[in-house]
């Protein structure tokens, strides 16, 4: 076992190493390739993790990243190749960026749009989970449908990137358009989707089957403990806001506003449920309060900190090396989740008074996969749930995806066609 100052030393080093590459990697993405910074970000854990650079001996230190072998599962035949203190910081991040999600969230436009907006949501959620199972099962990565395997990779499909879409949109000046509003409050939905989607197949997978009764009673206690926590933390959002705000002291209320999430976060853990829909839950029922508003411009620089630091752990957790007897799998898992995806996304915005331009753009917006899906995805290797050659073809996926979105989008938009059919706008104007 590595000494304590020598372990601090090499966490500290690490840590050095993976802000500056994540900066300058989300630098080169944005500036140089016009991709999302989680782009750069990803693919400068992947060149510094320890199958790549971050394994080669240093004289002093030996390998910037030592191969760990922390939360092994012999059954499944693999390890999270990173300290437990790294990946810690990581899962800091993502509990962070979820809180942040929830907090940005317009509680009222959410619910304001809702009625389109889940029908877009449940489309681009249903289509991919069963496209993304059925390829899984089709190219013999699980037993069957309802293999756990088949079941995550489903869930993982789901999920839209609310932090990319928002950029995408925001950098197009169309966040206020109806088909903005839309994607925004349909990606929301879309990752509280999926993340239930995922506790429900980490549940499953710890009992080792599958049963209606099973099935329900997770479905039951995920959507009750959500429900209630974010009712209660809509009632108490106004009482939290001025408590925290009587704090005088330099920084309390953001430490106070960030020990809830945290708070939140475990609590959803000791529920045996994921913590990110703890914080994400505690950021939705505070979004719209005065600490909201106030926690806008403190809160960017905890945000700007760690969450780079969860893109590039997730980065180095890939093994290119896996990925060679993997590539067709790849390309169609890909392709599967991008046509599951804009379609099942595009054809339910074409019922609730989208024309095709619109529906494409939805389609579009709701097609980046990022943050909520990297979490999914280490939260699955962490169970044991998948291996890391369908870790790494998850990574090119959410590239991919990331991508193409800007671009499918920059064009829809080009044409300068409205995207509603006559009469639409004014209704969602009302």
């Amino acid at each position: 076992m590595e000494h304590s100052a020598d372990a601090i030393t090499r966490l500290v080093l690490q840590l050095a190493v993976i802000l500056s590459v994540a900066k300058l990697g989300g630098e080169i993405s944005e500036r140089y390739l016009k991709t999302p910074s989680v782009v750069g970000e990803l693919a400068a854990g992947i060149i510094i993790g320890p199958f790549a650079l971050g394994g080669v001996d240093l004289p002093w230190l030996g390998p910037l990243f030592e191969h760990a072998e922390i939360g092994s599962n012999e059954a499944a035949g693999f390890s999270i190749p990173v300290s437990e203190s790294l990946w810690s910081i990581a899962q800091i991040g993502a509990i962070i960026l979820l809180f942040n999600a929830g907090l940005e969230t317009n509680l009222r436009q959410f619910l304001r749009y809702a009625g389109s907006a889940s029908l877009v949501a449940i489309g681009g959620a249903a289509l991919p989970f069963v496209l993304g199972a059925a390829a899984t099962v089709a190219f013999g990565f699980a037993d069957g449908f309802t293999d756990p395997t088949a079941l995550f990779i489903g869930a993982i499909f789901m999920a839209t990137s609310i932090g990319i879409s928002v950029r995408i949109l925001a950098d197009l000046q169309r966040l206020d358009t109806p088909e903005g509003v839309t994607i925004l409050a349909a990606a929301v939905l879309d990752d509280v989707l999926g993340v239930l989607a995922l506790t429900i197949v980490i549940g499953i997978a710890a009992g080792g089957e599958l049963s209606v009764g099973s099935f329900g009673l997770i479905t039951l206690k995920t959507l009750g403990f959500w429900v209630a926590l974010t009712g209660v933390g809509i009632l108490l959002a106004k009482p939290i806001s001025n408590l925290f705000d009587k704090f005088q002291v330099s920084g309390g209320a953001l430490v106070l506003t960030v020990a809830l999430a945290f708070f939140a976060a475990s609590l959803a853990e000791s529920f045996g449920l994921a913590m990110i829909i703890g914080a994400f839950s505690m950021g939705l029922a505070l979004s719209g309060t005065e600490l909201s508003d106030r926690m806008d411009e403190p809160l960017r620089g905890v945000v700007a900190v760690f969450i780079p630091i969860f893109f590039v752990v997730m980065g180095t957790l890939v093994d290119v090396s896996t990925l060679g007897g993997v590539w067709t799998f790849g390309i169609a898992f890909t392709a599967v989740a991008v046509v599951g995806k804009v379609v099942g996304s595009a054809v339910p915005a074409l019922v609730t008074g989208f024309n095709r331009h619109g529906a494409l753009r939805i389609g579009a917006g709701m097609l980046p996969r990022g943050e909520v899906t990297l979490i999914m995805v280490g939260i699955g290797i962490s169970n044991g749930v998948i291996e890391h050659d369908l870790f790494g073809i998850s990574i090119i996926m959410i590239i991919v995806s990331a991508v193409l979105a800007p671009v499918i989008l920059s064009r829809s938009f080009k044409t300068g066609a409205t995207g509603v059919r006559s009469g639409f706008s004014a209704q969602l104007e009302t």
